[in-house]
C-alpha cells in the first residue's frame, strides 16, 4: 500500500495557524523514535517531556537509539528549525496534531499504573484547542481513549469528531531492531468517528507507508493487547517446552529450527530467562485487570503470565542446584551475571528479569556481580545501586549466568570447564554448561 498523501485540512470553522505539525508528548523509547520519524519526513515537530534530564539527554544525543535514529537525532539537533524540545505541556496548543507516547507500566502487584497516562491526557486536554487531532498511542485497556480523551472533551464543551478529532493508534517500536524501518511497519488506526480515523491515518501517513484503518477506537486498542498477549502465551509455552526437551535429552534449539522449516502454520519462538521491557510483561495485565472487573477469566493468558512471572525463580533455583552439584556452598558462591538488559543490544533494564534474579541469588547469601557493555549500573528493589564489574570478575566466578547476549558480549573470558548457565540458549554445547 502506498503512503497516504491526504492533504491535512482544518475544519471550515477553524482558521488556526499552526506552529508545528506534530507534538509528541513523552520522548521515551516510543516517543523519541516517533518524533524523529516525523521530522525525517519533513514535519515540524514539537517534542514534549516533563523530565528535564531526559530533554538534556536528547539535546546532547546521549540516548539509547538504533544507529539510524541516532543519525536522525543528530540531524534534527543540528538543524533545529522545525525541531523544538520543551517541558512546557501547554505549548502543544500550537501543534496541529498531538500524539501521546507515555509509559503504561504495572506495579509490584501486576496492577496497571495509569498515573503517567492520565496525567499526560489531562495536560493535553487542558491545552486542547479546536481544530486539533489527538492520538493516543500508549498501550492501555479497551475503552481508555473514550475514558481519558473523548468524555473529558465533551465535558469541556468540545465535540469529538467535530471540534477536536480523536484516535487511537498503538505504538509499534522494537528497540534495537533495524530490520524494519519505522516507515515500513504498518500502524493500526481507529478513530472516534470516520473523519477522525481518516485524519489520523493521513497524519501518520506522513511517514508510515501502510496505515491500517479499523472502524472503532476499541478495535485498535484491543489489537495491541492481542499482539503482546499472543507473544506472552507463546513465550511461556516455549519456555515450558525447553524444560521438556531438557528432560528428554533433546536440544530444544535444534527442535525449533527443524519445526521452523515448515512454511505455514508455525511461528518460531525462543526460550530464555523470562520477559522484560515495556510490552510483554505489562500489556497483557491491562487486559486481565479489565476482565477481572467484569468477573471474566482468561485461563490460558492468566497461566502464561503466571508462568512468565515465575521464570526468574526457576533460573535462580537452577543456579542453586548447579552450585550444589559442584560442591559450592551458596553463602560462599561468587556468581557473575553476563548481561542485565531486558534484550540484546539495548541499555533498557525495565522489567528485566536479571534484576529479580540477582536479588533472589543475593538473598541466598551469594556474592553476585554483573557485566554489561550497555548498562553501567542497575538499581535493585531495595534501592541499592549496583555498578557493573569488569571482565576479570569472570575468572574467579563459581558460576556464570549468561542472561543477555549483546552482539559485543565477549565470551572469550569463559573457561572451557567453567560452570555456565546459558539462559539465552545460544551457546554451542560445551563442558560445564547447563540450560534452564
Amino acid at each position: 500500500m502506498s503512503r497516504v498523501n491526504t492533504v491535512l485540512t482544518d475544519p471550515p470553522s477553524v482558521s488556526q495557524v499552526w506552529d508545528f505539525d506534530i507534538a509528541i508528548v513523552g520522548l521515551g523509547y516510543v516517543g523519541l523514535p516517533t518524533a524523529l520519524a516525523f521530522r525525517a519526513a519533513g514535519s515540524r515537530v514539537l517534542g514534549v517531556d516533563v523530565d528535564e534530564s531526559r530533554l538534556a539527554s536528547v539535546r546532547t544525543g546521549s540516548v539509547d537509539l538504533v544507529p539510524g535514529d541516532q543519525l536522525r537525532l543528530g540531524t534534527a539537533n543540528a538543524e533545529p528549525e522545525g525541531w523544538w524540545l520543551t517541558s512546557d505541556v501547554a505549548s502543544i496548543s500550537r501543534a496541529r496534531a498531538v500524539i501521546v507516547c507515555v509509559p503504561t507500566p504495572i506495579d509490584a502487584h501486576a496492577v496497571p499504573d495509569l498515573h503517567a497516562l492520565t496525567s499526560a491526557c489531562s495536560a493535553v486536554l487542558d491545552a486542547a484547542v479546536p481544530g486539533q487531532l489527538l492520538i493516543l498511542t500508549s498501550t492501555s485497556y479497551v475503552g481508555c481513549t473514550r475514558d481519558l480523551l473523548v468524555h473529558p472533551l465533551i465535558a469541556r464543551g468540545l465535540q469529538p469528531g467535530v471540534d477536536v478529532h480523536v484516535a487511537f493508534s498503538p505504538e509499534r517500536i522494537n528497540p534495537a531492531d533495524e530490520a524494519f524501518g519505522h516507515e515500513e511497519v504498518p500502524r493500526v488506526v481507529g478513530g472516534f468517528t470516520a473523519s477522525c480515523t481518516e485524519l489520523a491515518a493521513a497524519t501518520l501517513g506522513q511517514y508510515v507507508d501502510s496505515p491500517h484503518l479499523v472502524e472503532t477506537l476499541e478495535i485498535a486498542e484491543a489489537s495491541k493487547l492481542l499482539e503482546n498477549s499472543f507473544r506472552a502465551v507463546n513465550i511461556a509455552f516455549i519456555n515450558e517446552f525447553a524444560s521438556v526437551c531438557r528432560e528428554l535429552g533433546v536440544p530444544v534449539t535444534e527442535v525449533i529450527d527443524a519445526a521452523a522449516t515448515k512454511p505455514y502454520g508455525f511461528m518460531p519462538f525462543r526460550p530464555g530467562p523470562g520477559v522484560g521491557g515495556h510490552c510483554i510483561p505489562c500489556d497483557p495485565h491491562y487486559l486481565l485487570w479489565q476482565l477481572r472487573a467484569d468477573r471474566v477469566s482468561s485461563p490460558i493468558l492468566e497461566e502464561a503470565m503466571n508462568s512468565l512471572a515465575h521464570r526468574p525463580q526457576r533460573v535462580a533455583a537452577r543456579v542453586g542446584s548447579m552450585l550444589a552439584t559442584a560442591g559450592v556452598v551458596a553463602s560462599r558462591a561468587r556468581v557473575v551475571v553476563l548481561g542485565v538488559a531486558y534484550k540484546p543490544n539495548v541499555a533498557d533494564v525495565r522489567e528485566s528479569t536479571a534484576i529479580e534474579i540477582i536479588q533472589l541469588l543475593s538473598k541466598q547469601g551469594m556474592h553476585v556481580s554483573f557485566i554489561d557493555s550497555h548498562v553501567p549500573s542497575i538499581r535493585l528493589a531495595d534501592g541499592q545501586l549496583l555498578a557493573a564489574s569488569s571482565q576479570e570478575e569472570l575468572l574467579d566466578a563459581d558460576l556464570v549466568l549468561l542472561h543477555t547476549r549483546h552482539e559485543d558480549t565477549d565470551l572469550a573470558w569463559l573457561g572451557e570447564h567453567q560452570c555456565v548457565l546459558d539462559a539465552t540458549y545460544t551457546l554451542p554445547a560445551r563442558t560445564g554448561q547447563a540450560l534452564i
